[in-house]
């Protein structure tokens, strides 16, 4: 038997080089710590919510929870990341502009409405259509305008709370009907928060268009060789913008999770930092950030794996300022793991253990 087909043969080999391995690994890293410090972290118990409802409680109820915000975003950075080679860092100021458009409807000039201005559904499809535009501009300013995309987007980035305050003329407006609670907290009968069902809808949307049309094959192929993908046919220009209209309309999703949460909206606090949350998901899930092939699945669990450091932190009592620093390391990690030096290193140190094995 040759060196290659031992080297196929061999079932660890095969489960390192699946690509779901690092977000496992990680996964299970952190249940370990976890279940040693302390197994109370995996209590789950129903409780009363303030509405009166029986609901589930817990922190991996809370993972699943917040988890999602950041799965629907990792739908869409992935696909920006596959296609443009390059991140959105604009996503959390444009879930503020998004949620403001939201209550501005919701609201009309009235701050403190006792009655919805319109229906959920039309303000909602309404903030859609803006956060697509959004989308559309970045898109453009990187495919037509060959701007690099962390630099293109960081123009939404520093003026989008702005527009978002200017929206409702820098005011805060708050709703008092309980049915807009419903999207980011829990169904009246249902003890699972409604996030994960809007993220389960989400990945079904996704699932069902990349198997059904060609957008994988074409965001693939215009990430890994544009000048190819242009000589077979395609428009990459427009992939692209594609790519950043689909991340808008995953932002409008989380702008109507984050303001139902709350019933209203902080401009300067809502998903702050959240655009570094859904990169590294994506990094997490062994997506090249440097574009090229994805893998839907793998981002959508490193979104989860990465809520989970998050709440293992929050219990441990770490300070939300701190935060940024400990998921920095796993950045370093990250990028020293994927660095083609440490993969060359690793691919010879192989080698080097089949051949003495073979011999």
């Amino acid at each position: 038997m040759t060196i290659e087909a031992n080297k196929k043969d061999n079932p660890l080999m095969k489960l390192v080089r699946n690509q779901m391995f690092i977000p496992l690994l990680a996964l299970f890293i952190l249940a370990l710590f976890n279940l040693i410090a302390d197994p109370g972290f995996f209590a789950i118990t129903l409780k009363e919510n303030s509405a009166g409802n029986p609901v589930l409680s817990g922190y991996l109820i809370t993972i699943l929870d917040y988890g999602s915000e950041l799965a629907i975003l990792a739908i869409g950075m992935t696909l920006v990341t596959a296609a443009s080679g390059g991140q959105d860092i604009s996503v959390g100021a444009a879930v503020a502009i998004s949620g403001s458009v939201l209550l501005r409807v919701l609201c009309g000039s009235n701050t403190r409405p006792e009655t919805l201005q319109a229906p959920i559904i039309v303000a909602f499809l309404i903030s859609c259509v803006v956060a697509a535009l959004f989308g559309a501009f970045n898109g453009v300013l990187v495919a037509y305008f060959k701007i690099q995309p962390m630099i293109a987007t960081l123009i939404l980035y520093t003026a989008g709370r702005s527009i978002a305050a200017w929206i409702n003329n820098n005011e805060l407006p708050v709703v008092s009907d309980e049915t807009l609670t419903y999207f980011g907290g829990y169904i009246p009968g249902v003890p699972i928060p409604t996030p994960f069902f809007i993220a389960v809808i989400c990945l079904v949307i996704i699932t069902l268009v990349l198997k059904f049309t060609n957008l994988r094959l074409y965001t693939q192929s215009v990430g890994i060789n544009q000048s190819s993908s242009r000589l077979n046919g395609l428009n990459p220009e427009m992939i692209k913008v594609i790519t950043f209209v689909i991340l808008g309309l995953c932002v409008a999703v989380v702008g109507l999770i984050k303001v139902s949460r709350v019933s209203t909206i902080n401009y300067s606090v809502i998903a702050k930092d959240i655009e570094m949350d859904a990169i590294l998901a994506v990094a997490l899930g062994g997506n090249a950030l440097s574009g090229g092939k994805f893998n839907m699945a793998s981002s959508i669990l490193g979104a989860y794996v990465i809520q989970f450091l998050t709440q293992t932190l929050y219990k441990f009592k770490v300070q939300s300022d701190a935060l940024p620093a400990y998921k920095a390391i796993v950045v370093i990690v990250l990028v020293v793991i994927s660095a083609p030096t440490v993969k060359d290193w690793f691919s010879s140190v192989t080698k080097k253990f089949k051949t003495k094995e073979v011999a």
